[in-house]
């Protein structure tokens, strides 16, 4: 039973959460780093040349190269060609050289039986600006969300696969169980998570979800959002949410991130596959309430969660590829989440297929890089800050 005292408390900081000031919104300038990028799908922030910098890798699945860009005067650098729809890329430095290896899903196709699925190994000789090696450790149709996960801790851990359904499904309900799987470095060897899981696996995030040291794999697809973790050797599904309530294939989940507001924690998610909607989910008792903040977006496919302005809470950053093709931000007005107000990052210039938060220019702030699918660039936008409070944090 609450004591008179803590019922004050709590209602003191309900009334400062719901009387706080609209959150300052930070400031961008945006800078062209490449066009010409066909299918651009995915940029990922990675050191390649050990200068503490992040630089830019830039997949574009209608290329045949992969290349990546050097930061800060964004030199373009080949590190492999003669491949065909490459689709996803997790790096990790995996032999301690301070050059990080890069793993590459490509030969992938929408349709299971048209899609080989390759995945390689890609490391770099003595120089990163040169061309890399390039070796294949697995085929599994659809591969299609590389992402490394230390679900024992210990960095970098596995690389996660997600194929984006299973080897007979058929579009467009995919009604078939998709194969998520892993691997350890140096045997390569594939191992099963789950088949659980059915339809489309688009989205998947790893993070600490409990806090205990070792990550979580979280997925986004038509059965909703649902959380893996490894435990005493076997991997448990925890189903989060159901995602979009419409019947399947308009079901479930695209996308995947997990945010704060300052010591709460929340999931963003679009939905539904390649959907319409930013939706937040909020801590209810032991589950989650679902909360559509937007839903004028047209194809939406990228998702992050980051703390632009120092506030102590996570903005939301959405792109998508559809008509108006756009990025926005969304900042929580308030400690609870409750309500959303929305920045435009880039007006109708990013069809964002992905982006990516990373300290570009080394000054502490968020900056934010996306490549586009039909506008075929990739671009990063500095942080240049936001109006400082006169009461401070909030």
């Amino acid at each position: 039973m609450q004591t008179g005292h803590t019922i004050l408390i709590a209602l003191l900081c309900w009334q400062a959460a719901a009387s706080a000031p609209l959150p300052s919104l930070a400031t961008f300038r945006p800078h062209i780093i490449a066009v010409g990028l066909t299918g651009g799908y995915q940029v990922a922030a990675v050191d390649l040349n050990r200068d503490h910098r992040p630089d830019l890798i830039a997949l574009a699945s209608g290329l045949n190269e992969l290349a990546w860009y050097e930061n800060p005067h964004w030199s373009r650098h080949v590190i492999a060609s003669g491949l065909r729809s490459a689709v996803n890329l997790a790096a990790a430095d995996l032999d301690g050289d301070g050059i990080p290896e890069i793993v590459l899903a490509s030969e992938f196709s929408m349709r299971p039986s048209d899609s080989l699925g390759k995945v390689a190994i890609l490391q770099a000789r003595d120089d990163p600006r040169q061309p890399w090696t390039v070796r294949e450790i697995d085929r599994l149709p659809t591969s299609h969300r590389l992402r490394w996960a230390a679900i024992e801790g210990k960095q970098p851990g596995v690389l996660i696969n997600a194929p984006l359904a299973g080897p007979l499904a058929e579009p467009p309900d995919y009604k078939a169980p998709v194969p998520l799987v892993f691997y350890r470095p140096g045997a390569w060897k594939r191992e099963l998570i789950s088949e659980e899981l059915q339809g489309v696996l688009h989205g998947i995030a790893v993070a600490d979800f409990d806090g205990d040291g070792r990550e979580e794999v979280l997925t986004a697809s038509f059965r909703g959002l649902d959380l893996f973790k490894l435990e005493a050797g076997n991997w448990r599904r925890s189903h989060l949410a159901d995602g979009n309530p419409q019947p399947w294939p308009r079901s479930g989940a695209s996308e995947i991130s997990v945010g704060k507001l300052w010591r709460t924690r929340f999931l963003a998610s679009v939905e539904p596959w390649h959907g319409n909607q930013v939706v937040v989910y909020l801590p209810a008792g032991q589950g989650w309430r679902r909360l559509v903040i937007d839903d004028s977006l047209v194809e939406a496919h990228a998702l992050e969660t980051a703390d632009f302005n120092a506030d102590g809470r996570d903005e939301i950053l959405a792109g998508f590829r559809g008509k108006g093709r756009s990025v926005y931000i969304y900042y929580a007005e308030d400690a609870t989440g409750e309500r959303w107000r929305r920045q435009i990052l880039d007006a109708g210039e990013m069809a964002a297929s992905s982006c990516v938060v990373a300290d570009f220019n080394l000054d502490r702030r968020p900056d934010v890089a996306c490549i586009g699918a039909a506008t075929a660039n990739l671009k990063w936008y500095e942080n240049l800050g936001w109006p400082r409070r006169r009461s401070g944090r909030f």
